[in-house]
């Protein structure tokens, strides 16, 4: 029975199932004006002030992609833009009081992990966090392919 998920692929199990969460995320992080794209750029700057360029490669996406996702922050008042002091044609994106307020609680793990892990037992939970951890790091663009 095509079907029956018992008989798909892993890869279109995850698309399926990555396609359900992230309209589930986007769902609860509407709160707030974020979808999945823009609360990682919040995340990022947690750690302060970075450059858009800085902050597409850090979330693996384009600078014209990241000027937008900068932008409605901005109209959000989530972000500032600042000239940086050490090159004043270069601007440099910080969290606004208000940001930092949104990004830490847009992104409780208790939040994820309830939409994430529904239908799952705690210990399945734990084991796919850790599969999803190494399959994460094993994307990140400096990851050692050979080591596998």
């Amino acid at each position: 029975m095509p079907d029956d998920p018992s008989t798909w692929a892993t890869g279109r199990l995850l698309s399926h199932v990555a396609r359900g969460l992230e309209r589930q995320w986007n769902n609860h992080l509407d709160g707030w004006g974020l979808n999945h794209a823009s609360l990682p750029v919040l995340l990022h700057l947690l750690r302060g002030g970075k450059s858009q360029r800085e902050i597409a490669t850090m979330a693996n996406v384009t600078e014209q992609t990241m000027s937008r996702t900068v932008a409605r922050l901005e109209r959000l008042g989530y972000v500032a833009r600042k000239p940086d002091p050490a090159d004043a044609r270069r601007q440099v994106v910080h969290l606004t009081d208000s940001g930092r307020s949104v990004a830490a609680e847009a992104a409780r793990p208790e939040s994820g992990e309830l939409i994430a892990g529904a239908g799952l037992s705690p210990e399945q939970l734990e084991s796919l966090r850790a599969i999803l951890v190494d399959m994460v790091r094993a994307q990140a663009p400096d990851a050692d392919r050979t080591a596998r």
